[in-house]
């Protein structure tokens, strides 16, 4: 079987024998290769403890950029390895590098072109710097995307997204529409907008709830959250759940997906909430994920605009849910051998 190393930013902790990843789509990716290629994950290391177990024989974490592009040029004993680098980042930029000067095979995969993310954690002024590593690593490599909206080149290769299994699709369960029960499921930092939603969502004037599962692991965030909800009997913070049927069970007990955030890739959380045939609310910022998808709904990110379209969703909820039965899934397998096909192509 094939090497192939995986090279992420992601940060992974590690207990006893044990790792462990902040981002489930970040795990799942190396995991899912497993089955064409003999994987090596080289990532950062996390001081924190991380939820998702990382199910892989050869995983390397470095705790600084030396260790990172060490583990990297030691990696070069086997001449024929080829080399899988998610998302451009600093890390990902010089280890690209790396490999273009030792002549490396290497495959970019993006789950979006990366520029709105960086403008939420860095500010405008510097989207030039990634606009700068983006065209010098997209150059350097044969790019993998789940994004249309990346300008498509001759080494540019477009697939499927998906991290469903057959288990999404079965045992369905009759939704309760007594109520608004909103769901949100994500990370909770400042582009995924919880905190300004909470605001919006604490002044709706009919009978609604909202639960909240996720981590942060930024305390300024978590203390936020923690006073925005305060004596508020209505939200409630499960944090965050591992197993994938307490997931399913969770956006069964609900009726309404809400995804705020400022910025999205291919969020897999929305085929998530279709899969169990639950609609789902977005805001303007991040439209573009709907593609072809029936079941998603856009709102302004006021209260008139949000009340407006969730009572529509209730009122409506049988034939949005019949509309939904419409779309077409793929599974996380066929996404991992069209992957697995683009890399042996070369």
């Amino acid at each position: 079987m094939d090497k192939l190393v995986v090279i992420n930013n992601e940060k992974i902790s590690q207990q006893n024998q044990s790792f462990f990843s902040r981002n489930y789509i970040l795990k799942r990716l190396p995991e899912g290769l497993t089955k064409y290629f003999n994987v090596e994950l080289i990532a950062r290391k996390s001081n924190l403890s991380e939820n998702h177990e990382l199910k892989l024989n050869n995983i390397r974490i470095a705790s600084n950029i030396f260790q990172f592009i060490f583990f990297l040029i030691s990696s070069f004993k086997n001449e024929n390895t080829k080399y899988f680098i998610i998302s451009i980042t600093p890390y990902t930029f010089i280890s690209c590098l790396v490999l273009f000067i030792c002549r490396k095979k290497v495959f970019l995969y993006l789950i979006s072109n990366g520029q709105e993310e960086w403008k939420n954690l860095f500010g405008s002024w510097s989207v030039w710097i990634y606009n700068v590593m983006f065209s010098i690593v997209t150059s350097l490599s044969i790019v993998i995307t789940i994004s249309e909206k990346i300008n498509q080149r001759n080494k540019f290769h477009l697939v499927d997204s998906s991290f469903l299994d057959e288990k999404w699709f079965v045992n369905f369960k009759k939704p309760l529409i007594d109520k608004i029960r909103f769901l949100y499921v994500a990370r909770i930092n400042p582009v995924k907008g919880l905190n300004e939603f909470l605001k919006i969502f604490k002044n709706i004037k009919f009978d609604s709830e909202l639960s909240i599962i996720g981590k942060t692991s930024n305390l300024k965030h978590q203390r936020e959250l923690e006073k925005i909800i305060k004596n508020t009997k209505n939200i409630k913070f499960y944090g965050y759940i591992d197993k994938r049927q307490d997931l399913i069970d969770a956006f069964d007990s609900h009726n309404i997906l809400i995804l705020p955030s400022y910025t999205e890739g291919q969020p897999s959380v929305v085929d998530e909430s279709l899969a169990r045939r639950r609609p789902v609310i977005i805001f303007k910022d991040i439209a573009h994920i709907i593609k072809d998808r029936k079941g998603i709904f856009v709102s302004n990110r006021d209260i008139d605009s949000l009340s407006e379209t969730a009572r529509f969703i209730i009122e409506n909820y049988k034939k949005i849910q019949n509309e939904i039965e419409q779309n077409k899934f793929i599974l996380e397998k066929e996404m991992f051998k069209q992957i697995s096909e683009i890399i042996k192509k070369y």
